[in-house]
């Protein structure tokens, strides 16, 4: 029920808060039912321009907008429509492909594949002279998107963050979506979009991808994680606010200084992520992590299957989108039969919390707090329980950013002094043979993984870190426990082999 005009006009600033390119927006209802109201305020949230002049299109039949951040809006009336074939001659497909389109009197638009949000507006004068009733529904995945933008505003309301602008953030290779939120007196916070998990095609034992590597199914992981960082004394974010069975929460802004420069990473602060992981190693760390009342999350082992199936990412991606040639079947499976021994060969006596993505663009410095609390700890809901040389090599060998030998090594040595001052009998060659096998095994995962995010996802910018990552692989070939995975790779990619360091010229007059 929209008892006035400003409750019409709100319902239209709170659907434009999730509406994307593509999708129509078909508004019903008799001559004066609100319709007009309704798409003037919401073209003007999109535009982000209040005192923007929206006529109705009743003899236009169409009226294009530019959107704040780009986007299109498209504002079709189709009421003096004969036809839907003289949409043809306007150009509607074409112009409305990637716009978000809103039409009044819809049914003489046809049949359309798009996601359709469904508004019927009708008059309802037995409550007040402007009071309408809105009825609204969703098709092509658009009522969920309703149900979930409903949550949010409760949720919003409930944490006290209404008020607060939401400003888009970049977000990361996941599907997950984060916002910033701003109140007016400045404060701000993260809003987190993660719903639960869509299950994939099957693609081993009738299970898909996200299931065989033990990637996060909802939400409930960040928020078990978070709070046992947090119990630990790291610096996780706080959570402000949260709505589980829709995937939303709002949590602590921690900001944006990095631990890296524009000259890489910054030496101080790396140290400080390095002492942060050998005194989470050497910590006795549970495997299920409460979330809420009568609720748990149970970290998932990182197996022998989870490991090996990532490098599986490298023939099935990298191979083909890179290299331009698929495996032969012999030599594919000649490769994963030697990841599965190597891998089999390092299984830790405790295994640990693995954070699985601590890298630079997931740690924040914080210089106001003290100690270990300077590095701020996010994007961790994968967490798995398994070796600690997993997050050292994650950290050490950056996707991102480049860092010497030299530099990785000097921090090892740190991460082993660190360990063995809180265990004695810490085995530092065991764990260098860990990290060599792990940091392989990752570097050929995500020359896999960025390869599918160009040939699959159509985000080639990835492309541009395969040489940096080429390069550690190249390095961690050279260790003796992937001999027999360096000499594959001599026999089928021998461009990601190490090259041996050329014979220093000699003059024989000058020998002693």
């Amino acid at each position: 029920m929209l008892p006035d005009e400003s409750a019409t006009e709100d319902l239209g600033r709170f659907l434009a808060e999730f509406l994307l390119p593509g999708d129509i927006v078909a508004l019903s209802g008799g001559l004066g039912g609100g319709k007009t109201t309704l798409a003037r305020a919401l073209i003007r949230e999109l535009a982000e321009d209040p005192g923007l002049d929206v006529p109705s299109p009743t003899f236009t039949l169409i009226q294009p907008y530019e959107a704040a951040n780009g986007r299109q809006i498209v504002h079709a009336d189709l009421y003096r429509l004969r036809s839907p074939d003289e949409l043809v001659e306007l150009g509607f497909d074409e112009m409305t492909e990637t716009a978000i389109t809103l039409v009044e009197w819809p049914e003489r638009l046809g049949p359309r594949d798009a996601p359709i949000l469904s508004i019927d507006l009708s008059l309802r004068a037995e409550f007040g002279d402007d009071a309408r009733f809105a009825r609204i529904d969703g098709s092509g995945g658009m009522a969920a998107r309703l149900k979930r933008a409903r949550a949010l505003r409760v949720l919003l309301v409930r944490s006290g963050w209404d008020e607060a602008a939401r400003l888009a953030m970049q977000g990361d290779a996941s599907s997950r979506a984060y916002e910033r939120l701003v109140k007016p007196d400045g404060k701000s916070a993260v809003l987190m979009i993660s719903p639960p998990r869509a299950d994939g095609p099957p693609v081993r034992n009738g299970r898909p991808y996200s299931a065989v590597v033990k990637l996060a199914e909802s939400v409930h992981a960040f928020v078990g994680v978070d709070r046992g960082l947090r119990a630990l004394g790291f610096s996780a974010p706080r959570i402000y606010g949260e709505d589980l069975a829709e995937g939303l929460l709002i949590i602590e802004d921690l900001g944006s200084e990095p631990v890296v420069d524009a000259g890489g990473p910054r030496p101080e602060r790396y140290a400080e992520a390095v002492r942060l992981l050998a005194k989470l190693h050497a910590t006795e760390l549970p495997g299920v992590l409460p979330v809420a009342d009568g609720i748990d999350h149970v970290l998932p082992p990182y197996d022998l299957e989870a490991l090996v199936f990532e490098t599986e990412l490298l023939p099935d991606w990298y191979c083909p989108a890179i290299r331009g040639a698929e495996l032969a079947g012999s030599a594919r499976s000649e490769f994963v039969s030697l990841w599965a021994e190597v891998l089999d060969s390092i299984t830790p006596a405790r295994p640990t919390w693995t954070l699985r993505d601590y890298h630079s663009p997931n740690l924040i410095w914080l210089p106001e707090r003290e100690g270990l609390e300077r590095i701020g700890v996010i994007d961790f809901q994968d967490a798995v329980l398994g070796h600690p040389a997993y997050d050292v090599a994650s950290l050490l060998q950056d996707a991102r950013v480049d860092a010497s030998a030299e530099f990785e090594l000097r921090l090892l040595g740190l991460y082993v002094r660190e360990r063995r001052a809180r265990e004695p009998d810490f085995d530092m060659h065991a764990f260098a043979r860990a990290y060599a096998v792990l940091a392989a095994q990752r570097a050929t995962k995500i020359l896999g993984i960025f390869a599918r995010l160009d040939r699959r996802d159509g985000k080639p910018g990835y492309l541009a870190h395969l040489p940096r990552i080429e390069g550690y692989l190249a390095r961690n070939l050279n260790h003796p426990a992937l001999t027999h995975l360096r000499l594959w790779h001599e026999a089928h990619l021998p461009h990601l082999v190490p090259k041996p360091a050329p014979e220093p010229a000699h003059d024989d007059a000058r020998q002693p």
